[in-house]
């Protein structure tokens, strides 16, 4: 409990991101459509949607996949960035994440997504800035993925998911997403913390 009282950046975005998930998934599914992330939407104004859709999970497990990496990766990386700036990099690379995912599907009137996936895949990237070499753990596989792996791999997988078109109104996950908020997540940390390009490289032994 105390971990989370000095990080309570991340202790408010797992509340929040739960109760809200929740009501829209067990009482009143409306929500999902209302403050869904819709570029067509977002275009005739409502930009509120650039922010609610983050906060939205298409799913029980959708939302548990995103609030455990938050859990793991979040606490640590605020208390190395402090918690103005682990805001700052959360919502930004929300933005990014939306921003690109506008760019894609701004004329697919259809499509819908939801999920703080850009925003999980900013702070899971800026990670592993500071450790590199950490391992991560990927449901059944019982050996550790250093998180620089991890995060090339899941580079990968998102692109070719976007290539695909494994994503939109019907899964409402969107890969494009977790791209955009991946790529935001390591600029935001760079300009937000300049040093960790040298911690990246000393961790891997190039400096």
């Amino acid at each position: 409990m105390e971990y989370f009282v000095q990080t309570p950046v991340t202790a408010l975005l797992l509340v929040v991101n739960v109760l809200v998930s929740f009501h829209a998934l067990m009482l009143d599914h409306s929500v999902l459509d209302r403050y869904s992330f819709r570029p067509v939407a977002v275009a005739s104004g409502e930009w509120y949607r650039i922010i609610t859709g983050g906060f939205l999970h298409a799913g029980i497990a959708h939302l548990l996949f995103n609030m455990i990496t938050l859990f793991f990766f979040g606490p640590a990386l605020e208390l190395t960035l402090g918690s103005v700036r682990f805001a700052i990099l959360y919502f930004g690379a929300l933005l990014v994440a939306h921003a690109f995912t506008y760019y894609r599907h701004r004329d697919d009137h259809a499509y819908a997504a939801v999920g703080a996936s850009g925003a999980i895949s900013g702070v899971l990237f800026a990670f592993c800035l500071f450790a590199p070499l950490e391992p991560i753990y990927v449901m059944f596989i019982p050996i550790g993925i250093p998180s620089a792996l991890y995060a090339v791999l899941f580079m990968f997988f998102s692109a070719y998911a976007m290539r695909e078109g494994q994503e939109g109104a019907g899964s409402r996950i969107a890969h494009d997403a977790h791209l955009g908020g991946a790529v935001g997540g390591l600029v935001l940390t760079i300009l937000l913390y300049p040093s960790a390009v040298r911690i990246f490289l000393g961790q891997l032994g190039l400096i």
